[in-house]
């Protein structure tokens, strides 16, 4: 069985897909970008301020299904620039805690409505 879930803590959903999905004991967040949830608009700012609101949506998201970071065990972090890659895992190491869970980072071509960073995760569900 699949439940949507959903928070006005995050950004909605820009197409026809959900903010995450519980099913069973895993819960499946869409990748974030660096969308104010208030305003719908990409945040002002360099790749880290970027990264900071992605990191704040998926944190949200989490709270919503019940789960924090320390239940994520995989994400993919897809970046514009790859030079980017260091400044990204600044902010990145300051919302993880070991064990980190396993991740890919890969160089895309664009990301939607121009962000420099979009992150996605697995976590476990808890309760």
């Amino acid at each position: 069985m699949k439940q949507a879930l959903f928070t006005e803590n995050a950004p909605a959903a820009i197409g026809p897909y959900s903010q995450a999905l519980r099913t069973g004991e895993w819960i499946f967040i869409s990748g974030q970008i660096p969308l104010d949830p208030v305003s719908g608009q990409i945040v002002q700012g360099d790749v880290t301020a970027q990264s900071e609101r992605v990191m704040k949506n998926l944190d949200a998201l989490l709270a919503a299904a019940g789960s924090s970071f320390a239940d994520v065990v995989k994400t993919t972090v897809y970046l514009v620039d790859l030079t980017h890659f260091a400044a990204v895992n600044e902010v990145y190491a300051r919302w993880f805690e070991p064990p980190y869970p396993a991740r890919a980072t890969v160089q895309v071509a664009a990301l939607p409505r121009g962000a420099l960073v979009e992150i996605d995760a697995i976590a476990i569900a808890r309760g």
